[in-house]
């Protein structure tokens, strides 16, 4: 179908193509004129193009005579050394057409798919220059630190020429520091850093704490890797919660006496593992209980089946490893260890419990944002990657992006072999090995790629019985990374690699190695994504390169035995084959396509369906975003309070005075005001006990809170001095109720999951449910933040330096206790709500004017001559 409709239309991505080669063509035009320029004239056109983007015209506009000053660069380059890490580089690059046409896609917001080796670190180059001419900042995103400093530091000589500021951001670098490479031009840094500084700037309690500007423009390299790989894992800002750890080492111990398909059932696909009728008696008797979902509850059932999932899903250096006394999560995608991420509900503290290592308490969630909501941030997103097409449909659904194809500077000659089939993974271990002995023997290079780190070693071992010098680069080697990939290249070169397989680096061939037939790939075995699988390909035949890659599938492998190879293997055994005899089969290419395509349908449900709740809660994070930010930024929030006033007295009415008159429960309703703010001479039962208006009931109540307030600004003698405190009660009630917010919508979601078996839309009771309670969270930030702008306590100094306290009612609630920790310790410079507050002379005048039965003008709510008047 599809060959039809392209020949009736012609093919759209060639069309496309060349419709930007005609600009490509302009482009070259241009740097040819500015070959006769001299270096200073180059270095002033970066000021040119500004003021003219300044006077009206569009990036677009601009583009032909930017890219030509990037490429202009280049060739004024060529022969620099450039210092890259502690080697020197000799620069050698001046952009290729097809690069440009990658780079006006990038400009576009689009994403170039781009095979390996074809230079896409220089091609984002061009569009960062352009789009740096706005001043507001581009991000160049990378998947790990060192990609970010090499590509920084590479790409800096041509940034620099052309007077723009270049920054890097890594895992180990200061606040201060943080702050100064995000205000440069440029920023380089990975999606991780990018993601954790937007929540720690939205926990940050003042402007100069926050280090990032507005998501401006970025571009993300290995796009496919950072948007599809690693979303499904949500960043999470969090803090030890007060928990026994005690229970997990007991779980633990206790299933170690389970047996599967007795007391449990393991569902491999979805990584879980549930107790059988079986299984829950026996955990009855070791417990001793009668019935474990009354004796223990619901949260201790589920932490036993954590521990049970534990042990029979999550396999030591396959899904994680234990360094340096520590469980530390490896990237299935990327073979990668991802220091500082955990398990989640209680899942990495029974995997701690199982290896040994130290239990650390689980977490409160404080902050959190997915990927997707965050990239969805940037005003422009564009991405680059090798393989990125066969995920187009998730790229244009969850980030309205366009994937466009690019066409390789040099044709691809690599070959690309037939898949070989074993009976099972012993065999096809046999014949890897001897497959790599004869390229060895031969000299050609080989890489093989892994799924784990477990298979990498398995396959290491067997390579170290046949004497074949090998390097080894997964998770527990990746310091090496870089050093170990350079080199996989080389004549003789035997790498083992996770599917990381150094990405974004490229493996350069020796000498002789082509004649030799180039790098060859070997997959131990297909990837549940077929995307993964290209890119271990794509290490082979960059730019023209002679190379071949072949994958050898074992019929136990995990992708052919969860999705069906029992016919086959039947077959095989009937058949006597011997295990190091390969097959191949169409049947089950494409059995192992079917597979691939099921499992990436699946996973891109299981993201699209995180991104789709992760709305409901962004929404909220927006709203209490921008209420944090107006505060922060020192706006005039006085008119707020008073608003704050008006809606909880009429709250209070309305929940006092439903029914008929005689209903009303006016006690109730004085005592609720009292809590707020008690003063018995201006408010009590007997002013409102013969009202019968709602409305009466309500502007008394705003009248006596909102004067109250006035008193205690008087008593302080400073507006500038109260709308301080105002901010810090505000900011801190935000705080501490926000998370609270982020758990219970975590909590909810687990809830309404459950509500799909009642036939119900578990998204749209989300999204219910999820309004209601944020609609509570708001009143209650108004409630605990007025309880406590009424309850601060403040000391009056005297001329003679007596000092009188004025002990006005305090709350006990975590927003007052917060106060008085945080500011017990102030100075009397200090403006903070327990702060000694200094009063002018005025005002203790004004004291003395007051009558001893009076009211006490400081709003203490007592008379005058037992307050200030004693």
């Amino acid at each position: 179908m599809l060959s039809l409709i392209q020949k009736i239309f012609g093919d759209p991505v060639k069309k496309e193509i060349t419709k930007l080669q005609k600009i490509v063509d302009q482009i070259n035009k241009i740097e040819v004129d500015l070959q006769n320029k001299t270096d200073q004239e180059i270095k002033d056109l970066p000021n040119v193009l500004k003021q003219r983007l300044s006077k009206g015209e569009t990036l677009d506009e601009l583009l032909p005579e930017a890219f030509a000053t990037v490429k202009n660069v280049c060739r004024r380059l060529c022969g620099t050394k450039i210092k890259v890490f502690s080697q020197e580089e000799e620069w050698n690059m001046i952009p290729y057409d097809v690069q440009i046409i990658g780079a006006i896609v990038l400009h576009k917001g689009k994403i170039a798919e781009m095979k390996t080796g074809e230079g896409k670190t220089l091609v984002s180059t061009m569009p960062v220059f352009l789009n740096a001419l706005e001043e507001k900042g581009v991000h160049v995103v990378t998947v790990n630190d060192f990609l970010a400093q090499r590509d920084a530091q590479w790409m800096k000589a041509i940034f620099e020429f052309l007077g723009m500021t270049v920054g890097i951001i890594t895992h180990d670098l200061p606040p201060s520091e943080r702050k100064a490479a995000y205000n440069c031009d440029i920023t380089y840094a990975t999606n991780n850093e990018l993601g954790f500084d937007f929540l720690r700037d939205s926990m940050a309690q003042s402007l100069d704490q926050m280090v990032q500007r507005s998501l401006h423009f970025a571009i993300v390299d290995e796009v496919d890797s950072i948007l599809i790989d690693e979303a499904r894992t949500p960043l999470i800002i969090s803090q030890p919660a007060e928990e026994s750890t005690n229970k997990y080492l007991e779980y633990s111990r206790l299933i170690s006496s389970l047996e599967e398909n007795l007391h449990f059932n393991i569902d491999e696909k979805q990584k879980t593992a549930v107790l059988s009728e079986e299984g829950i008696a026996k955990m009855e008797s070791l417990l001793g209980v009668n019935n474990i979902f009354t004796d223990k509850g619901i949260t201790e059932v589920h932490h036993i089946e954590q521990a049970l999932r534990a042990k029979a899903c999550y396999e030591k250096d396959v899904d994680y490893v234990v360094k340096d006394g520590e469980v530390i999560i490896v990237d299935e995608f990327t073979g990668r260890l991802m220091p500082g991420r955990r398990y989640s509900e209680g899942l990495h503290q029974a995997i701690e419990a199982k290896e040994g290592v130290k239990i650390r308490r689980e977490s409160k969630t404080m902050a959190t944002i997915t990927f997707q909501n965050y990239f969805r941030m940037y005003q422009k997103l564009a991405g680059m990657t090798g393989t990125a097409l066969t995920e187009a449909e998730e790229f244009a659904k969850i980030y309205a992006l366009e994937v466009l194809p690019i066409p390789t500077h040099k044709e691809v000659i690599r070959q690309d072999h037939a898949d070989l089939i074993f009976k099972n993974e012993k065999g096809k271990f046999q014949a890897i090995a001897k497959v790599v002995q004869e390229k060895y023997e031969k000299g050609q290079p080989v890489l093989i790629g892994t799924i784990s780190i477990d298979k990498s070693e398995k396959l290491s071992q067997i390579l170290q019985n046949s004497n074949i010098p090998h390097s080894v680069l997964n998770a527990k080697h990746h310091a090496k990374e870089a050093e170990i990939i350079a080199k996989a290249g080389q004549k003789k070169a035997v790498t083992i690699a996770t599917n990381m397989a150094g990405r974004g680096t490229d493996i350069k061939l020796g000498e002789e190695v082509s004649s030799l037939g180039g790098l060859c790939i070997i997959g131990s075995e297909r990837h549940e994504s077929r995307r993964i699988d290209n890119q271990l390909r794509g290490r082979s035949g960059r730019q023209g390169d002679s190379g071949e890659s072949q994958f050898f599938v074992s019929l136990d492998d995990p992708l052919m035995r969860l999705f069906g190879s029992e016919r086959l293997q039947k077959i095989m055994s009937t058949l006597k084959v011997p295990s190091d005899m390969p097959i191949e089969s169409k049947m089950v290419s494409g059995t192992i396509e079917s597979a691939q395509k099921k499992v990436e349908g699946r996973n891109f449900d299981i993201r699209k369906h995180l991104v789709e709740f992760d709305d409901v809660t962004n929404r909220h994070r927006e709203i209490i975003a921008k209420r944090r930010r107006k505060i922060l930024e020192n706006e005039d929030l006085h008119s707020d309070i008073l608003k704050m006033i008006e809606n909880i007295a009429l709250e209070i009415v309305q929940i006092n005075t439903s029914g008929k008159i005689h209903q009303w429960d006016k006690k109730e309703l004085y005592e609720t005001v009292s809590t707020i703010h008690k003063n018995d001479q201006k408010f009590n039962l007997e002013i409102i006990k013969d009202l019968e208006n709602r409305k009466e009931i309500e502007n008394i109540i705003i009248e006596f809170l909102q004067n109250s307030l006035e008193e205690k600004i008087l008593a302080i003698g400073s507006k500038e001095k109260f709308a301080e405190i105002e901010r810090f009660i505000l900011l801190k009630t935000i705080d501490a109720l926000w998370p609270e917010h982020i758990n219970d919508m975590s909590h909810l979601r687990e809830v309404v999951s459950l509500r799909g078996f009642a036939q119900r839309d578990p998204l749209m009771e989300f999204k219910q449910e999820g309004f209601t309670r944020f609609k509570k969270l708001l009143a209650q930030i108004e409630d605990e933040a007025l309880r406590a702008l009424f309850s601060i306590k403040i000391e009056i100094t005297l001329p003679q330096e007596k000092k009188v306290t004025k002990n006005i009612i305090t709350n006990e609630n975590q927003i007052e206790n917060s106060l008085l920790e945080n500011f017990q310790s102030s100075d009397e410079s200090s403006v903070m709500p327990n702060e000694r507050i200094k009063v002018d002379n005025s005002q203790i005048k004004n004291m003395s004017k007051v009558g001893r039965n009076e009211s006490c003008p400081c709003g203490s709510g007592k008379k005058f001559k037992k307050c200030c008047g004693k």
